[in-house]
């Protein structure tokens, strides 16, 4: 339930991303449900652990990937220290691959920043009444892998697939699709150039690729494919009496902290004034 109290007239919820753009979206929107109420937002994980004693959530709302810190990592300790504290993690990050590690990781609920606001809204009352929230699509798909047999299982698993690397994997993978090389990767993870090294053979092996060259290749493909913004989505910005529209899921490769923009499709229906 609660940080340590119980629970209060309305549902407080705190808000953990790394661009101000989407956390004022979400915190507007929640607001405006007269059962809910944010609390507090973050911009980082120390920042978030602050809020956290501060305003004692019924809920964390948190962004995958926050800067160079692994939100993975970060759920799994909170569930450690806090094991009442609801967790929502949203992301850009394919659901068939992340939903599953973030469930593990301790999370009570996975949501595509390609969904509907008003599956927000689904998400945060199904899992304040107890229950698991994934995506209908997602559901379906677990349902069918149960369903099938042992053989087929077996035959899956020795496939050579992403699915089979570990949270710190996927996360050195996604950095190398994001045009980072060893030393910046090692330098943004606050890891050794050697652990690295290790990591990207680990890959390798796992995927069956032959060298260097294959790895980042594949990487680069993945994440291009992976958050590649859809052509049509779009938003009307108000400056100076003009309506400029411009996609609303950008991304925006930043080497100095590793991350990617993606503005949520939630937030595509929300007028934006921005003040010249």
């Amino acid at each position: 339930m609660a940080v340590g109290e119980k629970r209060s007239a309305k549902t407080r919820i705190l808000i953990v991303d790394e661009h101000p753009l989407i956390r004022h979206g979400i915190i507007t929107f929640i607001n405006c449900q007269p059962e809910m109420v944010v609390c507090g937002e973050a911009d980082n994980i120390p920042s978030a652990r602050m809020k956290l004693a501060e305003c004692k959530p019924h809920l964390l709302v948190i962004g995958l990937r926050l800067g160079t810190g692994d939100s993975l990592d970060f759920v799994k300790a909170l569930k450690a220290q806090y094991p009442g504290l609801l967790i929502i993690v949203y992301s850009a990050f394919e659901e068939t691959i992340f939903a599953e590690r973030a469930l593990r990781a301790g999370a009570n609920g996975y949501l595509m920043k390609k969904a509907v606001k008003e599956e927000m809204l689904t998400a945060i009352r199904q899992v304040l009444h107890g229950q698991i929230y994934v995506s209908r699509d997602l559901a379906l798909r677990a349902f069918h892998k149960s369903m099938a047999t042992p053989q087929q299982n077996r035959a899956f698993e020795n496939l050579p697939t992403i699915d089979h690397l570990s949270d710190r994997e996927m996360h050195v993978f996604q950095l190398i699709g994001s045009g980072l090389g060893t030393k910046k990767i090692a330098h943004a993870l606050n890891l050794s150039v050697k652990t690295i090294e290790s990591h990207r053979e680990n890959i390798k092996r796992k995927l069956g690729l032959r060298s260097g060259a294959e790895l980042t290749a594949q990487a680069t493909v993945w994440v291009t494919e992976s958050f590649l913004p859809p052509q049509r989505a779009e938003i009307s910005v108000a400056r100076k009496k003009k309506v400029v529209p411009f996609r609303a899921a950008q991304w925006i490769k930043r080497a100095s902290s590793a991350t990617l923009f993606f503005a949520p499709a939630f937030m595509q229906a929300w007028p934006i004034e921005l003040i010249a």
